[in-house]
């Protein structure tokens, strides 16, 4: 995955396409805001689809809605339904999906009627394993398209508001202003980006649903060339399979007016992006890890980007240096022991009314399901890979505390630390317990 987790950049085509409807406010409505949940850079939002609530990926990098893992979520029904073909980023063949029409969409009273969905039916096409949350599907185009949409990635709240001049004035007053361009339903800007001290104008993706700070494609450009301090890795996973490539660092990138200095780049190979069809000149992608440094409104209608930096703007660019990506492999029953603070029980046993005071074992025990971690992926002559560990060892202690006490982004961020500390973990392999032991390294 992307940095912490798996980069889940999903570009596709399929046929046919059809037209839906966008999000349209009810009468008397002007302006929502939203929660929503940021893990791994990307932002999780819930919607309710005809009357369910589900949980979203919000991604600007896709055209069309997509739902999966609905396995728990039987009730929803869909009607028109019929199958497709569902191809897009990744090394491997088309999967089978199910398209449904005249769906509901609602986020807090603003609606998209007669919405088109696909239904991808692999179950192992599963992002919440990856996220460590529920995830039942990614939304794109059809968010943004009509209205203002305004992501504050420090607070963590989305609001979306009508289109109008006097919004729009609003926001001019506090935000940097920059042209942006709608391609077949998906957002592009063109920028700057330097490699090996050559400044090479890069037009590029706006994918809030990539994790990664930028992607640059090397067959689509003879200027863009992985610098030579580069290492081989899992970019993340694409409707058509695991997506590989290298990272590396590179000089400069700017956006708009903004300037950042070595940023972390990936650089997918060929194989990877063989079924993704490119806009005219687009040479990448700029994803969460330099988006999560602004507060964003997208303006689709107008071809506009407002920026506004926030406290994260000077953030270190930091990446997993340790090699291996870990996933949440289900749940399980762990007996926690529970204190009881009680008052003491003051008697009197003696005919001299000497107090004394009767304590006891005030204790209780829970029995609480907590997440299980295991390891998806480990990176060829990594310091996991050089310590012994494998894909689908199960985690069971980092650093000598118990893995079900954190989250699986708290789990990443000990693999992303900026020194290179000692880490080491007690696995479960074909039921023995084996602790192994490593140094993160910083190859970049």
């Amino acid at each position: 995955m992307k940095n912490l987790t798996s980069v889940f950049f999903i570009l596709f085509c399929f046929w046919p396409i059809l037209a839906q409807d966008s999000f349209q406010f009810t009468k008397g409505v002007d302006k929502i805001t939203v929660p929503f949940k940021f893990i791994n850079n990307l932002v999780f939002i819930p919607i309710k689809v005809n009357g369910v609530e589900l949980n979203f990926l919000l991604d600007s990098g896709v055209e069309e809605t997509i739902l999966f893992s609905l396995e728990e979520k039987k009730e929803i029904s869909f009607s028109n339904v019929e199958k497709i073909t569902l191809r897009g980023l990744g090394s491997e063949t088309a999967v089978e999906g199910l398209k449904a029409t005249n769906n509901i969409l609602d986020v807090q009273g603003v609606k998209s009627t007669n919405h088109l969905l696909y239904i991808v039916l692999d179950q192992e096409f599963n992002l919440s394993s990856h996220v460590g949350i529920p995830v039942n599907g990614i939304i794109g185009y059809h968010f943004f398209k009509n209205n203002l949409v305004l992501i504050n990635y420090e607070k963590k709240r989305i609001t979306i508001q009508r289109n109008t001049d006097t919004n729009k004035r609003k926001i001019e007053k506090k935000f940097s202003k920059t042209s942006i361009t709608i391609e077949k339903n998906k957002p592009y800007i063109v920028n700057g980006v330097t490699i090996d001290s050559i400044e090479i104008p890069a037009k590029v993706l706006i994918d809030i649903g990539n994790s990664d700070a930028l992607w640059l494609f090397e067959k689509e450009s003879k200027l863009i060339k992985v610098p030579a301090k580069n290492f081989d890795d899992y970019l993340g996973k694409g409707f058509s399979g695991d997506v590989e490539g290298k990272r590396a660092r590179v000089l400069k990138f700017k956006m708009a007016e903004f300037e950042f200095k070595n940023p972390i780049a990936a650089f997918p190979d060929s194989i990877s992006l063989k079924s993704v069809k490119m806009v005219s000149g687009r040479v990448g992608s700029v994803g969460g890890e330099i988006l999560r440094r602004f507060t964003i409104v997208l303006d689709y209608e107008n071809g506009i980007l407002y920026l506004k930096k926030n406290r994260e703007f000077n953030a270190p660019f930091n990446y997993n240096k340790s090699g291996i990506e870990i996933q949440q492999q289900g749940m399980q029953w762990v007996q926690e022991t529970l204190y009881l603070q009680t008052v003491p029980i003051v008697v009197s046993e003696d005919p001299f009314n000497i107090r004394t005071e009767k304590t006891g074992n005030n204790f209780k025990y829970k029995f609480n399901l907590k997440p299980v971690y295991s390891i998806a992926n480990v990176r060829k002559n990594s310091p996991a890979f050089n310590s012994g560990l494998q894909k689908s060892d199960i985690i069971i202690s980092i650093n000598g505390n118990p893995t079900y006490k954190y989250s699986l982004q708290q789990m990443n961020a000990f693999l992303k630390s900026e020194d290179e500390q000692w880490i080491t973990m007690e696995i479960e392999r074909n039921k023995k317990v084996i602790k192994f032991k490593f140094q993160l390294q910083n190859v970049l």
